[in-house]
């Protein structure tokens, strides 16, 4: 009898000891990814391309993985403010980054003292889209100063040096440094008015406060189709699907070589788990080829892309070094 007992009390104790054991395997398990809402940080003010792709996704992912993808608008300093917001936030796949040409090609070469590096403190996700720039005026503008071809932009601005004003998205962005190339390369001047997004720079444009732009196709492009604007060629190496009729820089100011495209993509805070970014990547990917979403960035002259987290980090290494060269070429700084 008192064997059996003990036979019983041993066994008691073998399972308490193992369920103790496998106590703290139970309170450290991870629960399954996402269950909260997700940020998208644009690091620019709505109405630009950045604000765009991230309003078109946003959704997209929300129905995927079950959870609000809420886009959340973090403007100024070229990018760099919801830049450094995510590089310091939490690697736990509630904060990504709209990051972009800028952000994460351009800005480590213009700006001295960068607050972020754009190397080290993220995990690419996946490029989103790419897309090129377009030179614009205001159409009324154009049409007072009898300027209906970069040819005839070029003259103006030799012949009345500083009377047209040049307006960005930001310093260090893309379309800063298109410009900025283009004043380089024709040897004109225009003064560069800085916003915090394109929103905001081409709500000036069309008011006319501003003169010309080197904006983003997409959100260039209901402007243009309005009539708003006036389009003078494209900056990419190649004319541009959407439209087929406008001639390159190249081409049409005879600057050989010329190119400043721009490229979106999602990034995480280093050291995100794998796991989170892979299906971030997967997803992104799936959403960029259905059909209807392909098409409406494909009709805004954008290129959807949703390539792997290693071949957009490629990318981010080869762009950083392409821009230096360009931000060296063009002599622009930020201090």
């Amino acid at each position: 009898m008192h064997t059996r007992l003990s036979r019983r009390h041993g066994i008691a104790a073998l399972a308490a000891f193992c369920t103790a054991l496998a106590l703290p395997c139970v309170a450290t398990a991870q629960p399954a990814w996402p269950v909260k809402p997700v940020r998208i940080v644009v690091p620019f003010a709505p109405g630009g391309t950045t604000d765009i792709l991230a309003r078109v996704l946003a959704p997209e992912l929300s129905k995927a993985l079950g959870q609000p993808f809420v886009v959340d608008n973090k403007g100024g300093a070229g990018g760099n403010i919801g830049a450094e917001l995510v590089a310091k936030s939490p690697a736990d796949g509630y904060t990504v980054l709209m990051g972009t040409v800028g952000t994460h090609g351009i800005n480590k070469s213009l700006y001295s003292k960068l607050p972020y590096d754009p190397q080290k403190d993220f995990a690419p996700i996946t490029l989103v889209a790419g897309v090129p720039n377009v030179m614009v005026m205001n159409a009324r503008r154009a049409q007072e100063l009898g300027i209906s071809s970069v040819p005839d932009f070029v003259r103006y601005a030799k012949a009345h040096p500083g009377q047209l004003n040049m307006a960005s998205s930001g310093n260090g962005t893309s379309i800063h440094l298109a410009g900025e190339l283009f004043k380089s390369r024709t040897g004109i001047f225009m003064t560069h008015i800085p916003y915090r997004g394109s929103g905001p720079a081409m709500k000036d444009l069309i008011g006319g406060q501003m003169d010309v732009m080197f904006d983003n196709l997409p959100s260039a492009m209901p402007h243009i189709q309005s009539g708003s604007l006036k389009a003078f060629a494209v900056t990419s190496g190649v004319r541009s699907a959407a439209l087929p009729d406008l001639p390159t820089v190249a081409d049409a100011a005879q600057l050989p070589g010329f190119e400043a495209s721009s490229w979106f993509g999602l990034l995480a805070p280093a050291g995100t788990p794998p796991d989170i970014v892979n299906r971030l990547q997967q997803e992104t990917a799936r959403a960029l080829a259905l059909p209807g979403v392909k098409e409406r960035l494909l009709t805004q002259g954008a290129i959807p892309s949703g390539n792997t987290p290693q071949e957009f980090g490629r990318l981010i290494d080869a762009e950083i070094g392409k821009w230096a060269v360009v931000v060296k070429a063009s002599g622009a700084r930020v201090d």
